[in-house]
């Protein structure tokens, strides 16, 4: 006497239906948001360091020197010592 078209609530053993345990299965775990958190994190404090250094070799030029010099300038000869010196202040 079941509904014939799939759209029970409940399977007959009071157990979800299928697509109910298959949405749950797919949110991600606490620990996967965290490690996404601080990722992030860690991408905007970069971004900020590199608005930061667009901003001074802009006023050195005199001229806006964009983004994409700013950024490659920035990796080359920054983002190493930047890196170390979250590591250290992290630790």
């Amino acid at each position: 006497m079941g509904n014939e078209s799939g759209d029970n609530l409940h399977s007959p053993l009071g157990n979800p239906p299928v697509q109910m345990r298959q949405k749950t299965k797919q949110t991600p775990k606490n620990t996967d948001l965290v490690k996404n958190l601080s990722l992030y994190k860690e991408f905007q404090a970069e971004r900020e360091e590199i608005l930061k250094h667009k901003w001074i070799e802009s006023e050195k030029a005199g001229y806006d020197v964009g983004f994409d010099q700013a950024l490659v300038d920035w990796i080359v000869n920054h983002r190493p010592s930047w890196r170390k010196s979250r590591q250290i202040v992290e630790s």
